[in-house]
């Protein structure tokens, strides 16, 4: 079932929402103050795409754009959004919860902002924990016509914590192993690498010798290698739309290792709803944010197709 709420609709509980009303439900308006109405210490996790400081224009609506992240005209401002709204949902995130934030940097006078990393960092003094710098490459990133420095294809996606003791399933998103042949897993036998100079891994990094005393089938975990800062994930396409959207893949692996089935997951920037999507098809549920009315009857029409009934509340 999902649902839709908006502010200005006579739908919209006017007193403080209630954690079980917020399952599988988008609420239209402003995520600062839709956040401060929302119920404490009830989201497992927060995955989220904020619009990007100076990039282009969502609504077409001028009260709207107003409100809208991104058009402010200092990236100091941007920030102070951003510091604001996050410390605002940092109180309604669960205490062993995490945020994966993913944030794009831009160019302004001919130098890069540096966007990305001055939010994390006013996150962290804020009292965000700030836990792992990943790296989205985009293989399929937008052509540039610039001569003068590299082509972007990558974004910043930050992992964030309320507290130390944050839920993380490290194994529901483990990779395959690409280091040590299987000539050099079986030397000195099964229980010992055999001598430093005999297990080279693969490629230029030889790996570490101080690996030699240790039993290789300790050294390997039968789901894979730990999941590595670099995920080389393609943009995401939806048809109907003039933009980009999250790619699912991205979205997925956030889930998987920061829920559990059944966990609730939010985004204050639902835009096209591909949160919602992978979190039903996951069998989570989710709570979205969204400012703009057409962007959340974008994500009724997604998550129809996994999901069989729907209630909508009109403007």
């Amino acid at each position: 079932m999902v649902a839709r709420f908006s502010t200005r609709n006579q739908n919209f509980p006017q007193d403080s929402l209630t954690a079980a009303s917020l399952v599988d439900v988008v609420l239209v308006g402003d995520s600062l103050e839709l956040a401060r109405r929302l119920p404490p210490d009830f989201v497992k996790c927060m995955i989220t795409s904020p619009p990007y400081f100076g990039h282009r224009e969502y609504s077409e609506n001028g009260h709207l754009r107003e409100l809208e992240l991104g058009r402010e005209n200092e990236p100091q401002v941007y920030v102070q959004r951003m510091v604001a709204l996050f410390d605002e949902l940092r109180r309604v995130l669960h205490p062993a919860g995490t945020l994966w934030l993913n944030l794009g940097d831009t160019y302004r006078d001919g130098q890069l902002v540096g966007i990305p990393w001055r939010v994390a960092l006013g996150l962290q003094d804020a009292g965000w924990l700030l836990r792992s710098e990943i790296i989205w490459h985009k293989p399929n990133a937008m052509p540039s016509s610039v001569k003068n420095r590299p082509t972007t294809a990558h974004e910043h996606l930050f992992l964030l914590a309320k507290s130390s003791d944050y839920f993380y399933n490290a194994d529901a998103i483990r990779e395959p192993h690409v280091t040590f042949t299987a000539e050099s897993k079986m030397k000195g036998g099964r229980n010992h690498f055999g001598k430093r100079e005999g297990t080279p891994e693969r490629g230029k990094n030889k790996g570490n010798p101080n690996l030699h005393n240790s039993r290789w089938d300790q050294a390997f975990h039968p789901l894979g290698r730990n999941k590595r800062t670099v995920w080389n994930i393609p943009l995401g396409k939806f048809r109907g739309t003039h933009f980009a959207v999250f790619p699912e893949p991205l979205v997925e692996c956030c889930i998987l290792a920061g829920t559990s089935a059944g966990d609730l997951v939010l985004d204050p920037f639902m835009g096209s709803g591909t949160t919602a999507i992978v979190a039903r098809r996951l069998e989570r549920h989710f709570l979205g944010l969204e400012l703009i009315p057409e962007y959340a009857e974008m994500t009724f029409k997604r998550v129809k197709e996994v999901t069989v009934e729907r209630r909508l509340f009109t403007l």
